[in-house]
């Protein structure tokens, strides 16, 4: 395996984790994070490049009629809905993440944009659990290069398409970084 020293970049909020290539978690493999938290008691964030084959309207039932793909958050509270998106302050109680970004908010106040026709699917993803770590548990595995950070250009965390994402982000990280666009998806398959 090839050794690289840690990026860095700081892990904090409105940042990306990008997974090492060959991690082999169900969850995890490539996939792109977006840190919605980061602080000494932990930190939470929701992968951003993994949809499901489900619409909104088929994992929660009384939101009107609303074409919007769902995502794999991470494999906590995986029971439960979460969503990010760009209508900042017209959703109320939302939390920033980044320039554009905003988490959560006032679910009915969602739901009355939803059926007045105001938001539209690109302004909003939605979760199926999220990711967290514990105090220094994602800084270890910084250090152990379990992860790289990067910096996202906000308008591309809704605009690339999942399946592009890791590659695009990995190719920010810098030269150190470019073997891991050219390592096998499964080592095993070689």
């Amino acid at each position: 395996m090839f050794e690289i020293k840690s990026n860095a970049i700081a892990p904090t909020q409105g940042r990306l984790l990008l997974s090492e290539p060959l991690l082999r978690d169900f969850y995890f493999r490539r996939s792109v994070i977006l840190l919605i938290d980061h602080s000494d008691d932990g930190s939470f964030g929701v992968i951003i490049n993994k949809p499901l084959k489900m619409t909104l309207n088929e994992v929660v039932s009384g939101i009107p009629e609303f074409n919007a793909p769902v995502y794999i958050g991470g494999p906590v509270d995986s029971d439960k809905v979460f969503f990010l998106h760009t209508l900042g302050d017209e959703i109320p109680d939302s939390v920033q993440v980044n320039e554009e970004m905003y988490w959560g908010g006032n679910l009915e106040a969602l739901t009355e944009k939803i059926k007045a026709g105001l938001v539209d699917s690109k302004d909003i993803r939605f979760f199926l659990g999220y990711s967290g770590w514990t105090s220094n548990q994602l800084n270890d595995e910084i250090k152990s290069n379990s992860w790289a950070v990067a910096i996202p250009k906000p308008d591309m965390i809704m605009k690339l398409k999942p399946e592009q994402m890791w590659n695009k982000y990995v190719g920010t990280l810098g030269k150190d970084y470019r073997f891991w666009l050219h390592m096998p998806k499964d080592p095993m398959l070689n």
